[in-house]
């Protein structure tokens, strides 16, 4: 049994929130880039040529790539075979996010009552996903989702009788309904499958793994490309100001379900759909 103190815990959730906000993940950087060149009109790759300036400008001044530093979404995964001392997971997360928050000049954005609406001044509590692994190491992975993008997202519950081109059409639909709201070009996170909360987890998780990562199973990778170029003909554009690229990936994550459902969420994410990640 391998022993980790809460106070390291905290540390990483801390220095994640900061470098999360900070820096973008290599492959999304990379795709940003290489998408100046696919615009044709002079606008869209003006606009595509201030992103890419934006997240170079970020790294380079140790700031924020958006305004909106998000709520902190924290995926984890705790081996069997780990002992946490010194206090309580939970804790330590949230601690960890509101030192990362506050030290790192980060904007606080969590009320503690969706009605009353007062702000917490540190942005948590976190929203949490704990799955206990085999192993003695925990993975911590970070991801602030900014709200711009997250309030375009949908979720379905389909009958078994829908077909793949009925799901193709929703997440189409979705894109085309949000239009400039999510600060295109986007990132969608898909989940099918589940129940309806599980399937809104996986277009969740779907978004925390690399764009350049298909998904294993070759209908669904398939699937992916198909509906980023389906989004990509809509010609929303760079913010909206029309163009071939309104998304930059589209990742899917599955799960069984029931013989009576078929969920489909879309969960959309900005161009700065950010991430960290690292193992205790």
């Amino acid at each position: 049994m391998r022993e980790i103190d809460v106070k390291e815990i905290k540390n990483a959730v801390k220095e994640l929130c900061i470098s999360a906000n900070k820096v973008l993940p290599n492959d999304l950087e990379s795709c940003i880039k290489n998408c100046v060149h696919n615009e044709i009109e002079e606008l869209p790759k003006s606009i595509m040529q201030d992103i890419s300036n934006n997240i170079d400008v970020a790294k380079e001044l140790s700031i924020p790539i958006c305004q909106d530093t998000g709520m902190a979404v924290v995926f984890a995964q705790i081996g069997q075979d780990v002992h946490i001392v010194g206090g309580d997971f939970v804790s330590a997360i949230n601690e960890g996010v509101g030192a990362g928050y506050t030290e790192g000049l980060l904007r606080c954005s969590i009320v503690d009552d969706p009605l009353n609406r007062e702000n917490t001044g540190d942005n948590t509590p976190a929203v949490i996903h704990t799955k206990i692994v085999e192993g003695d190491k925990i993975k911590l992975m970070v991801s602030p989702k900014g709200f711009g993008s997250e309030n375009m997202s949908a979720l379905k519950m389909f009958t078994p009788s829908a077909t793949k081109q009925d799901i193709i059409d929703f997440i189409s639909q979705t894109v085309e309904n949000a239009a400039s709201n999510p600060c295109p070009p986007i990132v969608l996170g898909v989940g099918i499958g589940g129940d309806f909360e599980h399937c809104a987890y996986l277009a969740k998780k779907a978004l925390c793994r690399p764009i350049s990562q298909r998904n294993e199973k070759a209908f669904y990778s398939d699937l992916e490309l198909e509906i980023l170029n389906r989004i990509n003909e809509l010609n929303i554009g760079p913010q909206g100001f029309g163009g071939n690229t309104t998304a930059l990936a589209v990742n899917i994550e599955y799960a069984p379900t029931h013989i009576a459902g078929l969920p489909v969420a879309v969960n959309v994410g900005c161009h700065v759909t950010r991430h960290a990640e690292i193992i205790l």
